[in-house]
C-alpha cells in the first residue's frame, strides 16, 4: 500500500454505546421517571433507597393529587344467637294445693234483670178462643208434611196437537164469469193419504193448483203446516212437491238431468242430489232410461220421472193430480209402496184420481167434489157408509144420466 493513498477511517463511535453499535444510529434514552412528592415520602418513612423510589414511580402511574379516599369502615360481625334452654320437667301440681280457701273465694252478684214489659192487649176474640185451639211447632211441621200436593192438571200435562199438512178456507176461483170453484173448506191432518175425487169439470184440477201454487185464488185462505200459501209463496213451496195433471217439463233434457235441474232448483246440493237421483232410479226402475231423453219416454216413464222429481227435496206435502194415469199396473204398486212409506215416516199425500176402488183401498180421507163444491168429506168409511165408495160417488154427482133417444145407435148405417 503506497503513502499516496488515503486510508480509510471508521466512523467515530458514539460515546454512550461502548463501540457495540458502530455503524447504527444511536437509539434515544427513555424519560427518566419522576417522583412525586407522596412516593418519595413513603420510601423515605420505609427506608427505601432512592433508586428503589424510582422503579416504584415508574411501575405504577403517576396518580394525580386530590382528597384522600375516605377509609371503609369494617363490618361488623353478627352476634350469635343464644341457644334456647331445654325447658325444666313441668312437676305435676295437686289440686289441693292450688285450691283457695272457701272464705277467700267471692262471687260477684249477678246482675239486675230488666224490667218485665207489658203483655200486649189481646183482643175480645182471642181471650174468647178455646185452649184446644193451641198448635205447637211440631204438629205443624206434622201437619205440612202430610198435606198433599194440589193435582197438576191433565190439560196442561197433554201436548199441543200438530198442525195440520193443510187448510182451505173458503177457497174460490172464477174463469170468464163461470166459477170453477165456490167456497171450499178442507182440513188435511199431517201423517195422512188424502183423496180428492169429482167427476169432470168438479173443480178438482183448480183446486190442487191453487194449492200446489201454480194459480192465485180469488178468495180464500190456503195455510200449509200453519204458513200462509199467500202472504209466503216462496215458504210454502218449499214444502210442497208437486206432480200437475197436464205434464209440461224439460223433455229435452235426459232424466238424469231433469232430476238434477229439479234437486239444484230446490237448493240441495250437488253430490246430494246426485245420490238421491240414484236411489229414485232404482225406485222407480228408471236407472236404464236415465240416460235418455224424457221426450223418448212413454206416457207412465214420464210421470215416474215426474213424481221423483217432486220427490227430491223430500217435502211435507205432496200434491198429485191424477198419478196413476195411463200407468201400468206394475209401477202402480211400485208407486203406490213409496208413497206408503212416505205417508208411514209422517209424510202427507193429497191426490185426485177417478179411481173409486183405489182410493177406497189407499185414501184415509177423502173429499167429494161436485161442481165445484165440496158434498162430502171425511173418513172414507163414514163418506161411503153402507155403500161402495163408487156408488156414494154416483149418488152425489146426481145419478146416472139419461140414455133415452140414443134407440139409434140399436141399429148400423151398413
Amino acid at each position: 500500500m503506497t503513502a499516496s493513498s488515503p486510508v480509510p477511517q471508521d466512523p467515530p463511535a458514539d460515546k454512550g454505546d461502548g463501540g457495540a453499535g458502530a455503524g447504527k444510529k444511536a437509539l434515544p434514552r427513555p424519560p427518566r421517571p419522576r417522583i412525586d412528592a407522596a412516593t418519595a415520602a413513603r420510601a423515605a418513612e420505609k427506608g427505601t433507597p432512592k433508586s428503589t423510589a424510582k422503579e416504584l414511580a415508574a411501575a405504577k402511574p403517576t396518580v394525580p393529587a386530590g382528597p384522600a379516599p375516605r377509609p371503609k369502615k369494617p363490618r361488623a360481625k353478627p352476634k350469635p344467637k343464644p341457644r334456647p334452654e331445654p325447658a325444666a320437667p313441668v312437676e305435676p301440681v295437686d289440686a289441693a294445693d292450688t285450691a283457695l280457701p272457701a272464705a277467700d273465694v267471692v262471687i260477684p252478684p249477678k246482675p239486675p234483670l230488666p224490667p218485665a214489659a207489658p203483655p200486649p192487649p189481646t183482643s175480645p176474640a182471642t181471650d174468647a178462643a178455646p185452649d184446644d185451639v193451641v198448635v205447637t211447632v211440631a204438629e205443624a211441621e206434622e201437619d205440612v208434611a202430610t198435606t198433599p200436593e194440589p193435582a197438576v192438571a191433565e190439560d196442561a200435562a197433554t201436548a199441543s196437537p200438530p198442525l195440520p199438512a193443510l187448510e182451505v178456507h173458503g177457497l174460490a176461483k172464477s174463469f170468464h164469469g163461470t166459477a170453477a170453484v165456490s167456497g171450499i173448506d178442507l182440513t188435511v191432518p199431517a201423517g195422512t193419504f188424502y183423496g180428492v175425487v169429482g167427476p169432470n169439470g168438479a173443480g178438482k184440477t183448480t183446486t190442487l193448483s191453487m194449492i200446489a201454487g201454480l194459480l192465485r185464488p180469488d178468495h180464500g185462505r190456503i195455510l200449509v203446516n200453519g204458513v200462509d200459501a199467500v202472504q209466503r209463496p216462496r215458504a210454502v213451496k218449499r214444502l210442497l212437491g208437486v206432480l200437475p195433471d197436464r205434464l209440461r217439463t224439460f223433455d229435452r233434457l235426459t232424466g238424469r238431468q231433469l232430476l238434477y235441474y229439479c234437486g239444484v232448483l230446490r237448493g240441495l246440493d250437488p253430490a246430494l242430489v246426485n245420490t238421491r237421483t240414484g236411489d229414485l232410479a232404482r225406485a222407480f226402475d228408471l236407472t236404464d232410461a236415465l240416460a235418455r231423453p224424457v221426450s223418448d219416454y212413454s206416457a207412465g216413464m214420464t210421470k215416474k220421472v215426474m213424481l221423483a222429481g217432486a220427490m227430491i227435496h223430500s217435502p211435507r206435502l205432496l200434491v198429485l193430480d191424477e198419478p196413476f194415469e195411463a200407468v201400468d199396473p206394475v209401477s202402480s204398486a211400485v208407486i203406490l209402496d213409496i208413497l206408503g212409506a212416505y205417508v208411514a215416516h209422517g209424510g202427507t199425500v193429497i191426490l185426485s184420481s177417478h179411481g173409486m176402488e183405489l182410493v177406497e183401498r189407499v185414501c184415509t180421507r177423502v173429499a167429494v167434489l161436485v161442481g165445484g163444491q165440496v158434498l162430502a168429506e171425511g173418513p172414507v168409511a163414514d163418506v161411503r157408509g153402507e155403500l161402495t165408495l163408487e156408488q156414494r160417488f154416483v149418488q152425489l154427482a146426481g145419478g146416472l144420466g139419461d140414455v133415452e133417444g140414443l134407440e139409434w145407435l140399436h141399429t148400423f148405417s151398413d
